[in-house]
C-alpha cells in the first residue's frame, strides 16, 4: 500500500515539475520573440500605413525567410497580461488582409451562436451568449492563408496544431455579449476527442468598436472598464490584428477557474472575432 502511494506522489511531481520547466520554456521563446521586435529604425517609420499599427521593428533580420514572413516574426508584440491566469496579448498577431478575409468567409455562413450543454455536450441557444458565428470547415483549414495562421497559433502558443479544433469566426453587434464563463469543459462528451481544452486563443478582426472588450474578472487586483462600466478584473479592449493568448489549465494539470472569462456589451459598431481552442491531445 506505502509503496502504491510512493509511485502516485512520484508520477503527480513528475507530472507537475514537466508542466512548470514546460512553462519556463514558453516564457524564455516569448521573451525571445520580444527582442525580436527590435529597435525602430529611422528609415522604417515611413513604412507606417494604415495596415499595421506596429512598425516592422527588427524586419531586416527576417528579410526572405518564409517560416518568419508566417509566424510575423519583427511584427508580433507580446505583451504579458496576467500569471494567474496566465494571459499574453499578442500585439499585430494578424495583418489586416488576414483579418479580412476571415471575416469575408464568415459573414455569409452566420448563424446564432450557441453554448455548451453540460449534461449532453452539444451546442445550445442561450441568452448568456448574444452573437453569430460559424465554424471553419476541415476543407478550408487546408487553405494556404488559413495554415499559415494556425501554423502561427501553435508556435506562440507551443501547442501542437492537431491538438487544435477548427477557428470559430464571431460577430457581435451593438448590446450583444457574453456573460463570464469557462473554456473548459465541464462534461465528459466532449473530452472524448482529443481532451481538455489547455488554452484559447482570441482573435479580434474589427477596429472602430465601443465596449466588447474581453474580461477577466478573477485576474489582478485593480479595475478595468467593461462595456462602459468599471468592473473588478483585468479587460483587453478590441483592436484589429491583436489577440489573446490565455490557458483554460493551470501549472498543475488541473482547469484553473481564474481563467473565467466573457465578452463585454458592444456599445457601437461590430465586433467581429475569431477563437482557437487547443486541446490536450489530437482531435483529429
Amino acid at each position: 500500500m506505502a509503496s502504491g502511494i510512493k509511485i502516485v506522489f512520484g508520477l503527480l511531481t513528475f507530472v507537475t515539475v514537466g508542466m512548470i520547466i514546460g512553462a519556463l520554456f514558453q516564457l524564455a521563446f516569448i521573451h525571445k520573440l520580444e527582442d525580436s521586435y527590435g529597435t525602430e529604425l529611422p528609415s522604417l517609420k515611413r513604412l507606417r500605413s494604415r495596415n499595421d499599427r506596429y512598425l516592422p521593428r527588427g524586419v531586416s533580420h527576417w528579410t526572405n525567410d518564409r517560416d518568419a514572413e508566417i509566424l510575423r516574426l519583427g511584427y508580433v508584440k507580446p505583451e504579458i497580461v496576467s500569471w494567474s491566469p496566465r494571459i499574453i496579448v499578442l500585439h499585430n498577431f494578424l495583418s489586416m488582409e488576414e483579418c479580412d478575409y476571415l471575416r469575408a468567409i464568415a459573414r455569409p455562413r452566420l448563424q446564432v451562436s450557441t453554448v455548451v450543454d453540460a449534461k449532453t455536450g452539444k451546442g445550445v441557444k442561450s441568452n448568456v451568449r448574444t452573437s453569430s458565428g460559424m465554424f471553419l470547415s476541415h476543407e478550408e483549414r487546408k487553405y494556404p492563408i488559413i495554415q499559415g495562421i494556425e501554423k502561427r497559433i501553435s508556435v506562440f502558443s507551443q501547442v501542437p496544431e492537431e491538438n487544435g479544433e477548427l477557428v470559430q469566426v464571431l460577430r457581435y453587434e451593438p448590446s450583444q455579449f457574453y456573460k463570464p464563463h469557462h473554456d473548459y469543459f465541464s462534461d465528459t462528451f466532449n473530452l472524448r476527442r482529443g481532451g481538455q481544452r489547455v488554452a484559447t486563443m482570441l482573435m479580434y478582426l474589427s477596429d472602430d468598436v465601443e465596449g466588447g472588450e474581453t474580461y477577466f474578472p478573477l485576474a489582478g487586483e485593480g479595475e478595468c472598464t467593461c462595456g462602459g462600466k468599471i468592473m473588478k478584473g483585468i479587460s483587453v479592449k478590441p483592436a484589429k490584428g491583436d489577440a489573446v493568448l490565455f490557458w483554460s489549465m493551470g501549472l498543475d494539470g488541473q482547469s484553473d477557474p481564474r481563467s473565467i472569462h466573457g465578452g463585454c456589451e458592444v456599445l457601437s459598431g461590430e465586433k467581429w472575432s475569431a477563437t482557437k481552442w487547443m486541446r490536450q491531445r489530437s482531435t483529429f
